[in-house]
């Protein structure tokens, strides 16, 4: 589906891809992984045509629809279910071309292709996926301009999908995602008919959605079948391999230079001496896998605080006076305590987070607090 030659490319003199080459077969669901800043979003320009490679070439078969989220989310007058359905482009000029059309064979070569697309349930169909992607019928014939910038980018999500391209890109598709909607992209994407290249960071997509993983590093794009848990056990085996055989190597050239050092004086050893220095000479080294660091955190001890950390009863918390966001909030938090807060977008994720780091006050409850208590808050924006 997806061919890369001897690919180079280079930004503002740093070199991305240097003679990279890879075969992605029809039909594969890929990951695309590689350390930020590597060149992942580059390879998908590269893959569109709206950049060109300095050397080598990217081929898809002729005629192939290539489509990725568009970098701008609709924010119109057209309502969310109307922006989907404009979206595959085919089907809106060829139902547009079927109200004017007058010639009665013209008329039935549009409708045939109309069907072959699937015409008659498309407006389901993408109702479907603006559902899955946690908008509700009423919300679908709203205008775009009326939701936020987040969940407009659903909304070019969706778009892309409805539009069911050849070859499917998405750049982190899940970052404007609830977990609702992630769990459903997991399995839209299982199901899609055609390829699909992801850039992700969600190890669960990875490991559900991808059969498998064009891995970019060192410059090169590698492509390994299966899922990410298994591309991480092979590229492992291979370094464990390849850094032994680097050792192997090392080895013989140590004994073959202590062989020339000890005899190249010798009469009787010099010709041999000469021959272990030939092929001394032509001993090329082994450079192993590059093994990407990974950042290590630590955290000093914290002091050691009588529990609970933070206890909140029956509170109530918003950002209008009247207008809770949260109520009835009852909930304790004691030391060690790991917490993972869940909930669809809207529903008062940050609104907590901003209660318990004090960002915001209660409106109504009781709330009580360990005293020498210090909250960290990393916020998402």
């Amino acid at each position: 589906m997806l061919t890369a030659s001897h690919l180079t490319y280079r930004i503002a003199g740093r070199v991305l891809f240097e003679d990279a080459s890879f075969t992605i077969p029809a039909g594969r669901k890929v990951g695309l992984v590689g350390r930020n800043g590597a060149g992942k979003s580059t390879l998908f320009r590269l893959i569109t045509g709206e950049i060109s490679p300095e050397a080598g070439r990217l081929s898809v078969p002729d005629k192939a629809r290539i489509g990725a989220v568009a970098q701008e989310a609709p924010a119109g007058e057209a309502s969310l279910i109307e922006t989907v359905l404009a979206a595959h482009t085919e089907l809106a000029s060829l139902t547009a071309k079927a109200a004017r059309a007058t010639d009665p064979q013209r008329i039935a070569d549009i409708q045939n292709r109309l069907a072959a697309l699937g015409a008659h349930n498309a407006e389901a169909r993408a109702g479907r996926i603006l559902s899955g992607l946690g908008f509700s019928p009423e919300e679908q014939s709203r205008p775009c301009r009326e939701f936020s910038g987040g969940w407009r980018m659903r909304v070019a999500l969706a778009s892309v999908l409805f539009a069911e391209p050849d070859l499917l890109l998405l750049d982190e598709p899940t970052n404007y995602l609830d977990l609702e909607g992630t769990l459903w992209l997991e399995s839209f994407l299982k199901r899609y008919p055609h390829s699909v290249i992801v850039i992700s960071h969600d190890r669960d997509l990875l490991n559900r959605a991808v059969d498998g993983i064009l891995h970019l590093t060192g410059r090169k794009l590698t492509y390994y079948t299966g899922p990410y848990d298994s591309f991480e056990e092979t590229r492992r085996l291979r370094l464990e391999q390849e850094a032994a055989t680097a050792r192997k190597i090392e080895q013989q050239r140590a004994h073959m230079q202590a062989f020339v050092d000890r005899f190249r004086a010798k009469a009787t050893k010099a010709r041999q001496a000469q021959s272990r220095l030939k092929a001394l000479a032509k001993l090329q080294p082994v450079v192993p896998v590059s093994q990407e660091q990974t950042p290590r955190f630590s955290f000093s001890a914290p002091d050691k605080l009588a529990p609970p950390l933070i206890a909140i009863e029956n509170g109530s918390v918003g950002y209008m006076p009247g207008r809770p966001v949260l109520k009835g909030v009852t909930c304790r938090i004691d030391p060690e305590d790991r917490i993972a807060l869940l909930g669809r977008n809207g529903n008062g994720k940050s609104t907590f987070a901003r209660l318990i780091t004090r960002r915001l006050d209660l409106e109504s409850g009781r709330e009580t607090r360990a005293p020498g208590l210090n909250v960290g808050y990393f916020a998402q924006h």
